[in-house]
């Protein structure tokens, strides 16, 4: 039971609506954990420039995260954050922001994400150089690596550990290499770091394409990774936001179920999302958890949470629980 100051605040006083939704959720995780459960974490939006490391890095550390699935961007900007974090620009009032100031922001190199501008020079051309060098190396030999496995090279090898500006501690790549967790990234290509890929396979610095392995490459790994899981344990899901970075790993179980014929396949053993999505616009990302027992993703007993909140005030003060602060 999580005793820590954080942990009784919210269950004190978290009892009605989206607040108690958030408290059965922290309490739901940490139940299929203490089962011998494994949770697997999704990350849509900016959550990584929203530092949401901070709170993660540790669940990974504690053993509380067994594999992720984010969007190229996430993937990105939390390496983009360790080496310029002191760069990073914060604009409160971003929403009253001219179309004048905005140009002012592209003319300082300065991409702005809501209230938090990247410094192009310090973040992304510090990352480009041994990302190039990484993907280089790997068609030399002939080898192929999926976008994550490059990033752990870069942090394993200590390539521009110079320019780390926060504690590693709060990175929550850096712990999931240390942790050697597998990181499924759909869409890369939609990101910073795929264009700059892409920009290299055009002017010929790497000239086979399939150096960086991409989206069905990583659906076959989640398939094989989803049966050794969940052949020994139960696995859950925690789904922050909506969009391909859940919507891609989920559909796992109906396709070793229903395309492979693999029946008996175990389904999802525990189903949490935060987001704010509108269901009635035809939203997949907003469809309540039971449309997805129509899909065979969730069995009709599973655990089941709709948070429809802020993901970056809801998410840490569930790890915040299941971590026992």
């Amino acid at each position: 039971m999580s005793t820590g100051p954080v942990s009784e605040f919210i269950t004190h006083h978290y009892r009605h609506f989206n607040a108690a939704s958030l408290v059965d959720a922290a309490k739901g995780y940490t139940s299929l954990l203490d089962e011998g459960g494994k949770m697997f974490v999704t990350l849509a939006g900016a959550m990584s420039t929203a530092e949401l490391g901070v709170a993660l890095a540790e669940m990974i550390r504690r053993g509380k995260v067994h594999g992720i699935c984010c969007t190229g961007a996430n993937l990105e900007e939390d390496l983009f954050n360790l080496v310029a974090h002191d760069h990073y620009v914060r604009i409160p009032g971003y929403r009253e922001l001219t179309g004048d100031e905005e140009q002012a922001l592209l003319e300082k190199h300065l991409n702005r994400v809501t209230d938090t501008c990247i410094p192009e020079e310090e973040a992304i051309r510090r990352i480009e150089k041994p990302l190039r060098d990484v993907w280089r190396r790997a068609e030399e030999a002939g080898e192929t690596y999926f976008p994550y496995q490059f990033l752990y090279q870069i942090i394993r090898e200590r390539l521009g550990e110079e320019h780390y500006q926060i504690d590693p501690k709060d990175s929550w790549l850096v712990a999931a290499s240390e942790a050697d967790l597998p990181i499924f990234v759909p869409g890369w290509e939609d990101s910073t770091t795929g264009n700059v890929f892409a920009a290299a396979c055009i002017e010929g610095a790497v000239k086979n394409v399939h150096t960086v392995k991409l989206g069905i490459p990583a659906m076959i790994e989640l398939a094989h990774w989803y049966k050794g899981i969940t052949a020994e344990s139960k696995l859950g899901f925690f789904q922050i936001g909506g969009g391909i970075a859940g919507d891609f790993p989920i559909c796992v179980v109906p396709m070793l179920e229903q395309d492979l014929q693999q029946t008996g396949t175990p389904l999802w053993s525990y189903f949490c999302q935060i987001g704010d999505s509108t269901t009635s616009y035809g939203s997949y990302s907003g469809a309540v958890p039971n449309e997805k027992i129509t899909w065979g993703k969730l069995a009709v007993d599973t655990p089941k949470y709709m948070i429809e909140s802020d993901a970056t005030i809801v998410a840490p003060l569930i790890f915040a629980y299941v971590l026992g602060w």
